[in-house]
């Protein structure tokens, strides 16, 4: 074989000159998307949709044309419910993948597991999770509700509904903590008080003896913050000792999972909750979205809060990327710092740049017949539990997640 020296070295000068130009310069290269959930163990519930939303998201994304020309692909791992997967995967998708981006994390307890990893490899991170607020981290976009959010608007309405008195059930870590002062806050400033307390590990599935205490508390309703498949099984054992026929109750988690599908009827009818969103929501981004999810997956039963934040929040980044023509993490942060919004199924959601949080709808619902009926809407929640400690235009180098006090 002939070779032409002049062609031969022409070309592996062009080939050295683009083994050193940056990534984003190297035309048809794919944009990994990072997706690090628990779509095996206690809480696949939550995390097996979640990962269908980040695949329909970016299917739709590269429809559209991808980010300024260049195609997605998602790089998956299953954390199979096990924190030290977290850490083992997010360095993963960092060293090894080398992603762009990455949207997962379920419990605080996952977030924070590879916050830390993400910010210092400076790969940008979406927690797309209902939780207790507080986060302020330049490196992160949360787009779930708040206790600002939430708990704000279904504490007094359910109180207005059936009285002062409150027990609180509670998952006993992060979330569960934090959201039950953010309740008794709440209900002391509709003149209600908390009668009493509880936290339970998350592998607890006995709640026989505390179906006594609150018997004997005799509370006018409950608030529940319980997580995770185990905690289920109070809702059932709850109805089947007929107490959810004396004392009604709320839930700032029920429903996140689509857990009331779970539950029969007569286990979830009558309990009241507080989301962004709901398939019962009559708005046509929301048919859109569940014809897609329907065409593309077989059924809708599976959708939920959390797996329709995922969607939006890979939409959101998709926006702000698209906006800045980059996947680079600092344009798509100043791009998203804008104040980027996007329609989703949910409504409008709005990026609040001094804390990467979300401005959103938050509509009451209430449990019947395996639905999340719509009973009252909140238009264009501010996450101001979150505002109250974090200022990411006046202090971009804070990287701390605040207690917020109370």
């Amino acid at each position: 074989m002939k070779i032409d020296r002049r062609k031969f070295v022409a070309g592996t000068a062009a080939a050295g000159t683009m083994a050193f130009l940056p990534k984003m310069a190297i035309a048809g290269e794919t944009i990994k998307v990072g997706s690090i959930l628990d779509t095996s163990g206690i809480f696949d519930l939550y995390g097996k949709p979640m990962d269908k939303a980040v695949t329909l998201a970016i299917e739709e994304l590269n429809a559209a044309g991808g980010i300024a020309g260049r195609k997605l692909e998602k790089v998956a791992y299953d954390t199979q419910s096990n924190m030290a997967l977290y850490t083992q995967f997010a360095q993963k998708l960092t060293r090894q993948d080398k992603v762009d981006v990455v949207h997962g994390g379920i419990l605080s307890a996952s977030r924070e597991a590879i916050r830390p990893t993400l910010r210092k490899s400076k790969t940008l991170y979406f927690y797309n999770v209902q939780y207790e607020g507080g986060v302020c981290d330049r490196n992160i976009f949360c787009t779930g509700v708040t206790p600002a959010q939430q708990a704000e608007v279904l504490v007094p309405y359910a109180m207005e509904k059936w009285g002062k008195k409150i027990y609180i059930l509670a998952a006993d870590y992060n979330y569960g903590q934090i959201t039950a002062k953010w309740i008794e806050h709440y209900a002391g400033k509709a003149g209600g008080s908390v009668v009493k307390t509880d936290f339970f590990p998350l592998d607890v599935a006995d709640f026989g003896s505390t179906i006594a205490k609150i018997q004997e508390a005799a509370p006018d309703m409950i608030m529940s913050a319980l997580v995770g498949g185990a905690h289920l099984s109070f809702y059932r054992q709850w109805a089947a000792a007929g107490m959810n026929k004396k004392i009604p109750m709320a839930s700032t988690t029920l429903g996140a999972g689509n857990e009331q599908v779970v539950l029969t009827k007569e286990e979830g009818d009558g309990i009241l909750l507080a989301y962004s969103f709901s398939k019962e929501l009559d708005r046509p981004e929301n048919k859109v979205f569940l014809d897609k999810w329907q065409k593309r997956f077989g059924s809708t039963d599976d959708i939920h809060e959390l797996a329709v934040a995922t969607y939006q929040g890979m939409h959101l980044w998709g926006a702000g990327a698209n906006k800045a023509g980059s996947v680079e993490r600092d344009k798509v942060v100043e791009a998203l710092e804008s104040g980027v919004s996007i329609i989703g199924p949910s409504g409008k959601i709005t990026v609040d740049p001094k804390t990467h949080h979300v401005v959103t709808d938050v509509h009451i619902v209430e449990v019947g017949d395996q639905k999340m009926n719509v009973v009252k809407s909140y238009d264009q929640r501010q996450p101001v539990d979150t505002q109250a400690v974090c200022d990411l235009s006046a202090n971009p180098g804070d990287t701390t997640q605040y207690e917020i006090k109370i």
